[in-house]
């Protein structure tokens, strides 16, 4: 069991939620503000997309993340910046050609992906560890074993650290390989993902048994998506990790109740505590990690 416990808040994605919740930060006001109201509610770690302010649709605009990462840093309120780079990775079949690419594709190669990474550093980058099929129909998350060492590689050089996203436990083999290459230094930071369709289903078994994976030594978060959000942070903490909620994997705070982030964080410290644990602070969460504060 973990009793010192990293909140991370990943306060808005990139999946079509705008309009299926009234307050989906969509701006880069709004994301930023997010960020720093979950910092305030406890998180240690905002994981932050940015959107087209025009679609709210998922975006790899640069600006928009300069945008974002500007005013958190501006505010009083200290919180470790994790910007995604998982975006480019979306690969839509064509419904009667499989080679006639359909809207919505956005595929690019490994080290444009890291595009916003290079200009801003911020202390953590995800690397989503693997190919996947997304939902139903015809999505595809594309990310191989080339583009992930490619990926990994250039991280390193940049002195982020990666956050290797695991869908499955594919995913987690190969994750391992990076970090037994010397591509991710030791001690590793893994973030299971449980419950998005068609990874790893949000079971307690299955983590159990993806954590007896792990390098020894690694650092580990886990989360479930919507209504199993808070039960897999209890079970991520009793299993000795860390836990992730916001906006990004949950809409809710209660049946029916929509959630702001910072009402989703409030609740995961509740656990924490109910459970026997304390929240580390951004500052205590860089010493656990490793990490250099940046600027």
């Amino acid at each position: 069991m973990n009793r010192d416990v990293i909140i991370t808040c990943a306060v808005t994605g990139a999946g079509e939620t705008v309009g299926k919740h009234p307050a989906i930060p969509v701006t880069p006001e709004q994301i930023a503000d997010a960020a720093i109201e979950a910092a305030q509610a406890g998180a240690a770690i905002a994981h932050i997309h940015v959107r087209d302010p025009a679609t709210g649709k998922g975006s790899r605009n640069v600006a928009l993340y300069r945008a974002v990462v500007e005013r958190v840093r501006a505010s009083d309120v200290d919180v470790v910046i994790n910007l995604t780079a998982g975006m480019g990775g979306d690969l839509m079949i064509g419904a009667d050609d499989p080679l006639d690419f359909a809207d919505g594709t956005d595929l690019v190669g490994a080290l444009e992906r890291l595009a916003h990474v290079e200009e801003l550093r911020p202390e953590i980058c995800t690397l989503d560890c693997g190919t996947l099929n997304f939902g139903e129909g015809n999505a595809v998350y594309v990310s191989t074993p080339d583009m992930l060492r490619a990926g990994a590689r250039r991280i390193r050089e940049l002195g982020v650290k990666p956050e290797l996203e695991i869908f499955d436990t594919g995913n987690l083999w190969f994750a391992t390989k990076l970090v037994s290459e010397g591509l991710v230094e030791a001690p590793a930071m893994f973030q299971l993902c449980m419950g998005i369709p068609y990874g790893a289903p949000p079971d307690v078994a299955l983590m159990q048994s993806m954590v007896a994976m792990l390098p020894p030594g690694s650092v580990w978060t886990g989360f479930g998506i919507g209504r199993m959000q808070f039960p897999m942070a209890a079970q991520a903490m009793l299993l000795g990790g860390h836990v992730r909620v916001g906006l990004e994997d949950n809409l809710y705070l209660d049946k029916g109740v929509f959630a702001t982030n910072g009402q989703l964080v409030e609740r995961a410290v509740e656990i924490v505590i109910a459970l026997g644990g304390r929240v580390q602070t951004a500052a205590e969460a860089r010493r656990t990690l490793g990490l250099q504060a940046r600027p």
